[in-house]
């Protein structure tokens, strides 16, 4: 049954546990102590507000690959507290590989992403090669449950 309350919630957060529990044939006290277990137990690590970047004036996403130059001397907290500063990243993520790090950037449009590149990133404590990919479409999946 939980299983089943997750792959509910991920099609729609929004969903109360009146509504959950009338799908799943459950009262509501009875789905919102499932989902209270769940959230304490930390399956559920929160619920978001996902804006559509386009609707609001933002074209543009790239996924940017970012190597950090001098290892060493400049330590990965310094780089994300500045990075996490710039408004037009998205998502931080710390990665192993042939890149250190890959953020999710929107802009305007593409000289509007190459200024952001610019004077932004590239400016950063530490950054060094970067590699850009522009996204052209995007289908979110809700991933494995089990």
């Amino acid at each position: 049954m939980d299983r089943n309350i997750l792959r509910a919630l991920l099609q729609d957060a929004g969903l109360s546990a009146g509504a959950l529990g009338r799908r799943f044939d459950l009262s509501q006290p009875a789905t919102w102590r499932r989902i209270k277990r769940l959230e304490q137990g930390g399956v559920i690590k929160g619920r978001r507000l996902r804006l559509n970047a386009e609707a609001l004036g933002f074209g543009v996403t790239v996924f940017l690959g970012v190597k950090l130059a001098r290892k060493g001397q400049v330590s990965l907290e310094d780089f994300e507290r500045a990075v996490s500063a710039i408004p037009e990243v998205q998502t931080v993520e710390h990665v192993l590989g042939l890149y250190d790090y890959r953020l999710r950037v929107v802009a305007r449009d593409l000289p509007d992403f190459e200024r952001v590149l610019r004077r932004r990133i590239m400016t950063l404590p530490g950054a060094g090669d970067v590699e850009a990919n522009v996204l052209l479409s995007e289908e979110r999946l809700p991933g494995p449950i089990g």
